[in-house]
């Protein structure tokens, strides 16, 4: 297609497509973020953003990637030559354990199919076998974007507190908040690390970590050097509405419009919403006769589906095809499962017919490229849609 016609649509896991209500909150003129009016916007955000965290304690939020905030954790709450127990769950997972170690961590990494979440009985043979507590953190991706995985972080939990395991409990939901309910507090988790640019509805640009009392004293005695993701700075900003250095400030008017619709929707509704948008989309996969990665029936993704295509099909080719003939973006395979894999994103802002739309330009390109699948891949999708 020469000249790409009507809206294009993109269907990565993120970035996600940006509502009409939060780019125009956005387009807002930049205040003076050391001002009165600027005070008022940070101490509503800042208590705006909890409930999607499912937390009552503080949030830190920083001008930054997700892999910032990644380093934000584990420089809050480690020193140098401490072990962590971590998960091959997927690309983002060995991206993780990189950083890591390059900060001078000791990473227990425990290998993965990437077709599986973290698995609470080994998360406990390994605590129960640690009786000198030298594991001084569970790192665990709740939703691996590569993969369409959520790992089940309450199992997690529950399998820390049997082992009776003194190990914070560190989760990146990167792909997940606002998407699948999750449970900072309920889950007794300790560092929750986020981003802006998925189910937030917002551009890249806003790293978050919200943090528990636990993990505030182990603040208090991490000897990582950090200077720039220290939280106390920012925290003690934040008690006058303010931050330590420059933020976001058109950032945060969009997130202050992304969370207002959030709670107009209500988060349950959100949450049944991505659910019911992911078993459709399964529902399609399945009729066309091809698999996704998720092997598990308990981990797949309300957020995105990764589709597993046959040997001898490039999936790389078929996302070059969809994009040239139907103007959609699709998600790429990552890291071992490149070529081998495109991924759905059905996340953030997005409805019935976005989703149906979506699933027709995919049927499309299948069968444009070749790939064998039976008929009626739509139609399946479109009969869970309407039975809900």
């Amino acid at each position: 297609m020469a000249q790409p016609i009507g809206n294009h649509f993109l269907q990565i896991p993120g970035p996600t497509n940006v509502p009409e209500r939060v780019l125009r909150a956005m387009s807002a003129p930049t205040i003076d973020h050391r001002g009165p009016e600027f005070a008022e916007l940070t101490g509503e955000v800042l208590q705006a953003v909890r409930p999607d965290f499912g937390t009552t304690g503080p949030v830190v939020i920083y001008p930054s990637s997700g892999t910032g905030a990644w380093e934000a954790a584990l420089v809050n709450t480690l020193s140098p030559g401490d072990r962590v127990l971590a998960f091959e769950t997927g690309h983002f997972a060995v991206l993780w354990r990189e950083m890591a170690e390059k900060l001078g961590l000791r990473v227990d990494f425990v290998p993965g199919d990437w077709r599986h979440g973290v698995d609470p009985v080994v998360v406990a043979e390994r605590l129960a076998g640690d009786s000198a507590h030298e594991i001084k953190a569970v790192c665990a991706v709740h939703n691996e974007t590569s993969t369409g995985v959520t790992s089940r972080i309450a199992e997690v939990r529950r399998a820390m507190d049997e082992a009776a395991h003194p190990a914070l409990l560190l989760v990146d939901t990167i792909s997940s908040l606002g998407s699948i309910d999750y449970r900072h507090d309920d889950w007794g988790v300790d560092v929750t690390i986020s981003c802006s640019q998925k189910g937030l509805m917002l551009p890249p640009g806003l790293g978050f970590n919200a943090v528990s009392e636990k993990a505030l004293r182990a603040n208090e005695k991490a000897g990582l050097p950090r200077s720039y993701w220290d939280w106390q700075p920012v925290l003690q900003a934040n008690r006058r509405g303010f931050f330590h250095s420059t933020p976001a400030t058109n950032l945060l008017f969009g997130l202050r419009e992304a969370l207002r619709m959030l709670d107009d929707e209500g988060l349950p509704q959100v949450f049944e919403r991505h659910r019911l948008h992911s078993a459709a989309t399964r529902a399609a996969v399945r009729a066309w006769g091809l698999e996704t990665l998720c092997l598990d029936e308990r981990e797949h993704s309300p957020a995105l589906t990764a589709v597993v295509l046959p040997d001898g099909h490039d999936a790389d080719k078929v996302r070059e095809l969809i994009l040239h003939r139907f103007n959609m973006s699709l998600g790429a395979g990552l890291g071992k499962v490149a070529g081998k894999v495109f991924r759905i994103g059905h996340l953030g802002h997005f409805n019935d017919v976005s989703l149906s739309g979506t699933l027709a330009g995919v049927q499309m390109g299948l069968e444009l490229a070749g790939v064998p699948i039976d008929q009626g891949g739509v139609e399946e999708a479109l009969r869970v849609l309407k039975a809900a």
